[in-house]
């Protein structure tokens, strides 16, 4: 290790810790647990904070999966959390009912900052008492990532593309006329559609008094639409993540993927660099806003350092130019609306042939209605789309039919929450 890598900051990445070369005080060190690339925001944001504050922070980071799987332990035994933990929007209702973490809102008065926070993750954060627990650190906006290569080769306009899930589907159709996938899977359609067309104030699988809705329209026309493209050919059945997935990308065998605006930091920083000036990005189709990931940061009751934890909290998320830092070094996009007037926004990105891609997403994070979380989110999420979407594209199966029996085992595996 350099001799300037010996910092006040502590890495412990992916397991393996790296001690600094002096003792600091016990009281004023506390732990960051999250998953990459929260790694690379804290070495560029924690030198300023700790040198202001005198409290040094160390932190863990483990894939997005092993580390709400491990969160998930640790909030239940009551012991192994780090101070700060990054919780994933899909396990905060089910983190938050837990009973394992600070309430911000009576403890340290998070409410004061809620007019700094886009709405719908600001009452994502929150629990059934009203009061908030997590604190929205970036957002995910919703949109539709496209090869304007491709789309020019096929005759395509991207505004008649988005026009409707119709439309969409039409344009699959010339697609595969030139051997170009619409899609990389027919079940992110599925999932877009769901996610994004919830009744205000209601979850996403559950109403507001917590009975199941996966058997309402929503579900049934998400689980068409999607059909309708598996049944046509017009998507890849090619997973998210998969070298496949990435490969996509890089060759131009799909034209669309329907995803967060992190996706973009993904995209020019290792996915598929080599494409940049190929893409663009558009609203989601069908005129729809929805939200497509976003993180919390929270603090275990289990911690020990819980005032120092809020200090990182505060500075991470309620300061408008670590919210633009962040921004920056990891394109996760801020949870913070003020930052949205800054220049950063109205600057051109190279990788998206000069679009002024900001302006879009801030627009829709904008649009974006509440959702309710709820504890049973993760399990009525797996057994949808890991069970019933994949029996319908994969075996076929009647819609009304793997509905009513994920129904049944959500009720089932939920009843004792």
């Amino acid at each position: 290790m350099k001799i300037k890598a010996l910092t006040l900051t502590s890495v412990v990445l992916m397991g393996i810790v790296s001690a600094p070369s002096f003792s600091a005080d016990a009281d004023k060190r506390i732990r960051f647990d999250g998953f990459p690339d929260f790694d690379s925001s804290l070495k560029v944001i924690l030198p300023d904070f700790e040198k202001k504050t005198g409290i040094h922070v160390d932190y863990l980071m483990n894939n997005h999966g092993d580390h709400h799987t491990k969160l998930t332990t640790n909030l239940a035994t009551g012991s192994g959390a780090g101070d700060v933990i990054v919780v994933d929007v899909e396990k905060i209702g089910p983190f938050v009912a837990s009973g394992g973490l600070v309430d911000l809102s009576k403890k340290y008065g998070a409410d004061q900052y809620a007019d700094r926070f886009a709405p719908y993750a600001w009452s994502q954060g929150k629990g059934g008492d009203g009061d908030v627990y997590g604190m929205p650190v970036d957002l995910g906006p919703g949109v539709m990532y496209y090869r304007t290569d491709i789309f020019k080769k096929a005759g395509l306009k991207v505004d008649d593309v988005i026009k409707s899930w119709d439309s969409y589907i039409a344009a699959g159709e010339k697609l595969k006329k030139i051997g170009i996938q619409l899609i990389p899977s027919a079940a992110d359609v599925a999932q877009t559609i769901i996610f994004t067309t919830v009744p205000e104030g209601e979850g996403i699988y559950f109403d507001k008094n917590g009975k199941s809705v996966v058997t309402s329209e929503r579900f049934v026309h998400a689980f068409q639409v999607a059909k309708e493209i598996r049944d046509k050919g017009l998507d890849g059945q090619i997973l998210a993540w998969s070298n496949e997935w990435y490969e996509g990308f890089r060759k131009g065998t799909f034209a669309t993927q329907l995803s967060g605006a992190w996706l973009l930091g993904h995209l020019q920083n290792w996915i598929a660099p080599e494409t940049s000036g190929k893409w663009a990005v558009s609203h989601l189709p069908n005129g729809i806003y929805g939200s497509w990931g976003g993180s919390f940061l929270s603090i275990p009751k289990q911690s020990k350092h819980q005032d120092e934890a809020w200090e990182l909290i505060k500075y991470m998320t309620t300061n408008r130019a670590i919210q633009l830092k962040h921004f920056a070094t990891i394109a996760a996009f801020p949870a913070n609306v003020t930052t949205y007037d800054d220049d950063m926004f109205k600057e051109k990105i190279d990788f998206l042939g000069g679009q002024q891609a900001r302006l879009l997403f801030a627009e829709v994070a904008r649009n974006i209605k509440p959702v309710q979380p709820s504890k049973g989110d993760h399990i009525a999420r797996s057994i949808i789309f890991e069970n019933a979407l994949m029996e319908v594209l994969d075996e076929n199966k009647d819609i009304k039919t793997a509905l009513k029996e994920a129904e049944r085992l959500i009720k089932r595996r939920t009843r004792n929450l």
